[in-house]
């Protein structure tokens, strides 16, 4: 790998108005005053970062599901999916990823399949990285149907600062494992319901990588895993 493209990342379409208009900003901060120009310049930065797209590495083992987004394993339990997805009242397991406006924000579908719902529903904005934002938050459900039957659902989920969920499949399509299904402005999380009797291969504070980290095997025997932290 080049030196280069250790700081260079493909950037998503996405953003590159935004970086325009903070890049323009930041000319004005020049013109107005040289200090408040290198602030804007390094948000400038940021802007193209958040907005980074890099490829990855996505195993192709069958039955690995693996994380939809960049972050870190904020919360391990069950709970209702989503009541638009039609899944059931049944508390399936769950877990959330918490991106901060540091992470990339592109969002990849955790396991193969085809879409069978996808559910908007708007809400508030509370910090993502609390319980209550999955059932208050203005959020996004889409429901993935596997080979064998069985269903998942993953859940974007706006925060504190985020106010535009993207999403650009349907029901109907058929999505590859990691592949690109969608996007969430500034700040936000994803929750991942497994199928019962399913048990997450993650633990709590886990750093996530999008399309890469295996989060559960699905179709196997496999305990819940044990972690510490250090």
């Amino acid at each position: 790998m080049r030196m280069v493209d250790t700081f260079l990342k493909p950037m998503h379409p996405e953003g590159w108005k935004f970086v325009a208009v903070f890049a323009a900003i930041t000319l004005v901060l020049f013109w107005l005053w040289e200090p408040l120009g290198w602030i804007g310049a390094g948000l400038t930065v940021w802007c193209y970062y958040f907005f980074r797209d890099p490829k990855r590495a996505v195993p192709q083992n069958a039955g690995l599901l693996v994380s939809p987004a960049d972050g870190v394993v904020s919360l391990i339990e069950r709970a209702v999916p989503p009541p638009e997805l039609g899944l059931g009242p049944e508390a399936l397991m769950r877990v959330s990823v918490f991106m901060s406006v540091f992470n990339c924000h592109v969002n990849r579908a955790p396991i193969a399949g085809k879409i069978t719902a996808v559910a908007y529903r708007p809400g508030t904005f509370v910090n993502a990285s609390l319980d209550k934002a999955s059932e208050d938050n203005e959020r996004n459900a889409l429901a993935i149907e596997m080979a064998d039957g069985r269903t998942i659902a993953v859940v974007q989920i706006a925060g504190l600062v985020a106010r535009r969920i993207m999403c650009w499949k349907k029901p109907g399509d058929v999505v590859r494992t990691g592949e690109r299904f969608g996007l969430i402005r500034f700040g936000s999380r994803l929750d991942v319901y497994l199928p019962d009797g399913v048990e997450p291969q993650v633990a709590l504070g886990q750093t996530m990588v999008a399309g890469e980290t295996v989060l559960a095997l699905i179709g196997q025997d496999a305990p819940a895993r044990a972690a510490r932290i250090e």
